[in-house]
């Protein structure tokens, strides 16, 4: 039997990661055992609980492909080209990162509302107080972390194999499809489980652009926040837990699934 040696150094490392762990088991066990379980009944059967669900879903999700579709050229560019201004362009990118949602909605208000507004209306394409609007403020949330994790991935490729793709007769499209693409699949796979998880959970911004209205731009999180509101804790921590319990499951099969994370 070959036993495991820690050092102290390992130690110190091992002892954060344990309080960590157990910090972290602690919370979710809180939230969980808080609530009256009778009371999830109730919320499952809840109308109000069914649109937030559906809803969060397809916004949710419809906001990661977007965020995909912008962020595999952008992550690209980033990688693989140097320019002018290249490290301001990037520090630009990140600003939905260390901005607060709150204010990341405010700018998205003034853009979509007095700078953009009239034009989109006429054009039927109302974004403010609207589903668009929650879709849009969840993609420019999670779109920066999509940006970073897939420029990570294409910076993780070896140049001269796209290199020798060419030299083979490819054309850029194929090296990048049959190339560079399979070879990034992990950090690809990994990034959008990161903005669909940004996106699942965003609340600030969305409020800020969208607004908050029941049953209309309703998110999960705006559920929560409504509820807790009016005093109504059973359906905020049920809806809390169920979420919390939903993320769990959906990221675990995602990760094995994909083979982005640990296996369970």
């Amino acid at each position: 039997m070959v036993k495991l040696r820690i050092g102290f150094f390992q130690g110190i490392f091992w002892l954060v990661f344990i309080l960590i762990t157990i910090f972290m088991v602690v919370m979710v066990g809180g939230l969980l055992f808080y609530g009256e379980w009778a009371a999830f009944l109730s919320v499952i059967r809840n109308p109000e609980f069914h649109f937030a669900v559906v809803f969060t879903l397809w916004t949710s999700l419809l906001a990661t492909v977007l965020a995909a579709a912008v962020a595999v050229p952008c992550g690209f560019i980033l990688s693989r080209y140097h320019f002018q201004g290249k490290a301001l362009i990037d520090a630009l990118m990140d600003i939905p990162i260390v901005l607060p949602p709150l204010v990341s909605g405010l700018a998205l208000l003034i853009l979509f509302g007095p700078v953009l507004g009239n034009t989109l209306d006429r054009l039927g394409l109302d974004v403010v107080f609207s589903a668009r609007g929650v879709v849009v403020a969840q993609w420019f949330i999670a779109t920066p972390f999509a940006i970073k994790t897939f420029k990570q991935a294409f910076d993780a490729i070896d140049p001269r194999l796209e290199n020798v793709a060419r030299t083979l007769g490819c054309s850029p499209a194929d090296v990048f499809l049959r190339v560079t693409m399979p070879l990034a699949k992990g950090g690809v796979l990994g990034g959008l489980t990161m903005a669909w998880a940004r996106a699942l959970g965003e609340f600030g911004a969305t409020a800020m652009l969208a607004g908050i209205t029941r049953m209309k731009t309703e998110t999960l999180s705006v559920a929560i926040f409504l509820n807790m509101t009016i005093g109504d804790m059973q359906f905020a921590i049920a809806t809390a837990v169920i979420m919390l319990l939903v993320a769990l499951i959906l990221m675990s099969v995602f990760k094995v699934v994909t083979g982005t994370g640990v296996r369970l």
